[in-house]
């Protein structure tokens, strides 16, 4: 299973950390990814990051602005999200793209 937690109401500019943590199976052998649906929009991706934390992915939208890591003492995955802007609108979640498994979403809202 998969919780996300993390979200909030910001502002402009603030930054938030998103967390999810991952429980049953190996933790180290999952890659995770995270994703974002805003009201009206098709889930996008936003990050991902391999199951060492060796390699990582992001969308352009969010490059230089977003930043994620692993602990896998802890079995958890975080997204630091800095500069946010209130495109980043959205709720959040986090996967596992390998087993097709979905956290149940954290919502950050972010005003101008």
């Amino acid at each position: 299973q998969l919780q996300a937690s993390g979200g909030g109401l910001v502002q402009a500019g603030d930054s938030l950390r998103l967390s999810c943590a991952v429980s049953g199976g190996t933790f180290s052998s999952y890659s995770v990814g995270w994703f974002r649906q805003a009201p009206g929009k098709e889930r996008e991706f936003v990050s991902a990051i391999s199951r060492s934390g060796g390699s990582t992915d992001f969308a352009d939208s969010v490059k230089g602005r977003f930043t994620i890591s692993r602990d896998n003492a802890k079995s958890t995955v975080y997204l630091q999200m800095n500069s946010l802007k209130p495109e980043d609108t959205a709720v959040y979640y986090c996967n596992i793209p390998d087993y097709g498994l979905w956290g149940q979403g954290t919502q950050v809202t972010v005003s101008s």
